[in-house]
């Protein structure tokens, strides 16, 4: 199947397929979450399981908006996609409602080891982190440092200053140092796999002015 862009570009998944991966999973090592070796959007995933299952938040993953162009259908009950389009820019990848507030936040992962690279967050992301913050949203990022089993919550009002300086002055990434100094550490654990709602309760105490 053929994924475009709106610009027309092709989409190249670099993901295996699922024969390629039963295939290479004996040959590579996965990706370690929290030496569980589960990558970090599913241990997000199973997270937001945890919550709604039981009743303490609804936060879902947002779907990404396609349009289709092509469909086959080899059978009369069946239809394969054969070509799309992602027909706009995504925003970030999950929202939902903790305790009466909006919750809107993107996951991210990187391999380095001592910074986290500004080109993993667009500036569309970031103008709808603006957008939600200026209804009185909790918008933040989720920063996996996957070489050191490392994960912090980083809220919108931190990000985007730090963001916006890079046009000023050249910086490309974000040091890990600061983003100890601004952000809060979750500590990776089993259920859930990413407790990120104590470092949203530990914001929003700290918005209040309670320690």
């Amino acid at each position: 199947m053929v994924f475009r862009y709106p610009n027309g570009r092709s989409y190249i998944n670099n993901e295996p397929t699922e024969k390629k991966t039963q295939a290479t999973n004996k040959k590579k090592k996965p990706i370690e979450f929290g030496k569980r070796g589960m990558r970090f959007e599913e241990a997000i995933n199973l997270s937001n399981e945890y919550y709604l299952s039981r009743g303490l938040a609804v936060i879902h993953k947002k779907p990404t908006p396609i349009q289709i162009v092509k469909v086959d259908y080899p059978r009369r009950s069946a239809a394969v996609i054969k070509e799309a389009y992602f027909s706009q820019a995504s925003t970030t990848d999950y929202n939902g409602v903790y305790k009466g507030n909006y919750l809107d936040f993107e996951a991210k992962e990187t391999k380095n080891k001592a910074s986290f690279p500004f080109k993993n967050i667009h500036e569309h992301q970031i103008k709808h982190m603006n957008a939600c913050l200026k209804q009185g949203g909790i918008c933040f990022i989720l920063l996996s440092f996957s070489a050191v089993n490392r994960y912090f919550f980083l809220a919108a009002d931190a990000l985007i200053p730090l963001w916006e300086e890079q046009k000023l002055n050249g910086k490309k990434s974000v040091s890990l140092t600061k983003i100890e100094e601004l952000g809060i550490e979750i500590k990776a654990g089993i259920a859930p796999r990413v407790p990120y709602l104590e470092a949203v309760d530990q914001y929003i105490n700290w918005k209040k002015g309670v320690n």
